[in-house]
């Protein structure tokens, strides 16, 4: 069951063809607040060298319920920020930055941002190249990668060759589909012989759960795909994102614009040491299990041995210099980016290949490293 999972993580072009724009006062910003929030105020000097008595500037952060974003919800529970607008924790008072966090599904997320109604999105490297195309981005951070997350499950089917010429259901133009067609490749094979027919991921999951023989093969992700492995004896995984390591990457953009706007290299600093002060949370064994139990809760209300396996099949890039070696390598510029812009012009998610950069700001989708680098820098106690 679905439950409060609410992310598609499908593509999404509707925004740049004039969506009506929904209020941003009826998205969530985050539950009820831990005792935690008191007490942790830090009233010096901010990290971009303004005083603490100027007025804070204010910033907001579209995410959806998916482990390496839900652990911002988990973030403002533990005080490190305050998703209120208004209201500020340790981290944006260092700053002082006001953040607020928008909760909404995928979809609304990416239309927030294209519409400009949000500073930043939680959002996939596929997903975002349709939207730098309306707005120019910066990923300022990966915050996870797919490695198994994102599978194709079958019953009554044992092998590849076996697939082919029979229809496999889920979510067409998107992150299931870029790993079906991908991973197919990998093995050798042409997806033009592999049927892909679009089907809800959730709907697909349940009729695939509850044995319905029109529908021996979905692709979906987690948490579908743990739910339909455990449904049936004779259900297995066939292939997954395992194939295409570092391929499907989760993120955090921020619009060129908003970084241009007063306090906007301290906004992206911000949100930078917050996600690795709750990685550390997550190394911790003191805290480890609360931080997993707290990203369940926000993450279809998984348990915690359920997120333990979660988070090996959506890996968190946890070491800033992990994540810096991502954005820099030659691969992911010259081959994995690539591939994905492909694919995006090859079903119309974007009408051109996008102009990417790295580090240059020069293309209307780039990959920066500075603000990593500066965390890096910073003296850790």
């Amino acid at each position: 069951m679905r439950r409060t999972f609410t992310s598609s993580r499908s593509l999404v072009a509707t925004f740049m063809m004039g969506i009506a724009v929904f209020g941003i006062a009826t998205l969530g910003c985050g539950d009820s607040k831990s005792p935690a929030k008191s007490g942790t105020a830090n009233s010096g000097t901010t990290g971009g060298g303004s005083t603490a008595t100027a007025p804070p500037a204010k910033f907001t952060l579209a995410w959806s319920e998916y482990p390496s974003w839900s652990i911002f919800g988990v973030a403002d529970e533990v005080g490190l920020i305050d998703g209120k607008a208004g209201a500020m924790g340790s981290i944006e008072k260092k700053y002082n930055i006001d953040i607020e966090l928008l909760l909404a599904s995928y979809d609304q997320c990416i239309t927030l941002y294209g519409n400009s109604q949000a500073d930043a999105v939680c959002i996939t490297n596929i997903d975002i190249l349709g939207a730098a195309g309306s707005r120019n981005s910066v990923a300022i951070m990966p915050t996870s990668t797919s490695a198994g997350a994102d599978a194709c499950i079958t019953a009554g089917i044992k092998s590849i060759d076996e697939l082919a010429g029979k229809p496999t259901r889920g979510l067409e133009k998107s992150v299931s589909q870029y790993c079906f067609e991908r991973c197919l490749e990998k093995l050798g094979k042409n997806p033009a012989d592999f049927p892909f027919s679009q089907m809800d991921p959730e709907q697909a999951a349940q009729a695939f759960q509850g044995k319905d023989e029109k529908i021996p093969s979905i692709m979906v992700w987690n948490p579908f795909v743990m739910q339909s492995v455990r449904s049936r004896n004779d259900a297995h995984v066939l292939f997954s994102s395992e194939s295409i390591p570092e391929e499907i990457i989760d993120m955090v953009v921020v619009g060129k614009d908003s970084l241009g706007k007063k306090g906007g290299s301290d906004f992206a600093k911000a949100v930078v040491e917050t996600f690795y002060a709750m990685n550390q949370r997550m190394n911790d064994e003191k805290t480890r299990d609360a931080t997993l139990v707290g990203i369940g809760a926000r993450f279809a209300k998984l348990e915690l041995e359920d997120m333990k396996t979660v988070v090996t099949q959506t890996r968190f890039y946890s070491d800033p210099k992990d994540a810096v070696r991502l954005f820099t390598e030659e691969k992911f510029q010259k081959e994995t980016m690539l591939l994905v812009s492909k694919f995006c012009v090859k079903y119309g998610l974007t009408q051109a290949p996008v102009e990417l950069s790295f580090g240059t700001g020069k293309g209307v989708m780039d990959f920066d490293t500075t603000f990593l680098k500066e965390y890096l820098e910073q003296p850790k106690k």
